[in-house]
């Protein structure tokens, strides 16, 4: 799974399956670009691949900051082809349909929905006229099944799904795949601080496997989806729950 001289633009790259995703490449001879809005970790990740060796660039940017992302992804283009793009980044606001607020809703659409197709619409061009190209877009297994509480962070992880396959048909003459991945429960930071233990033993109980995945476990299927190993699977919703959702 050699991603040598391939360069991969992840978002969310400080902290959980983005972070694990950025070690994962680099150890595959990816050339690395880093964005997240917390400068205290993302630093962190960036210091600890230069110190072993690895290519890498960061920059700090509130994604939600559409006009921001535009500079910045311009500027990086300006560097060379950024040919394998990870759209990881997220955050949830719970709430159930009759409770969740119209700005809250609207963010959770924007990060996880206008941001990945926003960078898509500026990094594939070049993926096209290069004859090669990974999009990997981050949804959950709520985009599949729906989540109570979660109707928000539900509806968006369904919109990169159908973001996901529309892409897929549009590009695949080019050379370039697009798939989404759909983790279960994940053992990231956000997990462990924020959602009570009685929500986790749930998840776990209807989940075959009968425990929660570590970042690294998803991070392999996403290096993997951006490998010529994965040359003819494009426009799959492919879960990493162990078995919830099924």
């Amino acid at each position: 799974m050699s991603l040598n001289g391939h360069s991969a633009l992840i978002t969310g790259a400080g902290h959980g399956i983005g972070k694990a995703c950025a070690f994962a490449f680099a150890s595959k001879g990816a050339n690395l670009i880093v964005l997240d809005k917390n400068p205290e970790a993302l630093g962190a990740v960036a210091r600890e691949l230069k110190k072993s060796g690895y290519g890498v660039t960061e920059h700090v940017v509130d994604l939600t900051n559409i006009e921001k992302l535009r500079d910045i992804a311009g500027s990086i283009q300006k560097t060379g082809l950024i040919d394998i793009l990870v759209n990881n980044a997220g955050f949830d606001r719970p709430g159930t349909s009759d409770k969740i607020d119209k700005k809250g809703f609207e963010e959770v659409i924007t990060i996880h929905v206008t941001v990945p197709l926003t960078l898509i619409q500026m990094l594939l061009p070049d993926m096209r006229r290069a004859g090669w190209g990974r999009i990997i877009n981050l949804s959950s297994v709520y985009g599949a099944i729906g989540g109570k509480g979660e109707v928000a962070y539900s509806t968006a992880k369904a919109g990169i799904i159908g973001l996901t396959k529309s892409v897929a048909k549009e590009c695949g003459k080019d050379g370039v795949t697009v798939n989404a991945v759909l983790p279960g429960l994940i053992r990231t930071p956000t997990i462990e601080t924020f959602m009570a233990e009685k929500y986790k033993q749930d998840i776990i109980a209807h989940t075959p496997l009968g425990r929660m995945a570590e970042p690294e476990e998803v991070a392999r299927v996403i290096t993997f989806l951006a490998s010529d190993d994965a040359s003819f699977i494009t426009g799959v919703a492919l879960p990493v729950s162990g078995g919830w959702g099924i």
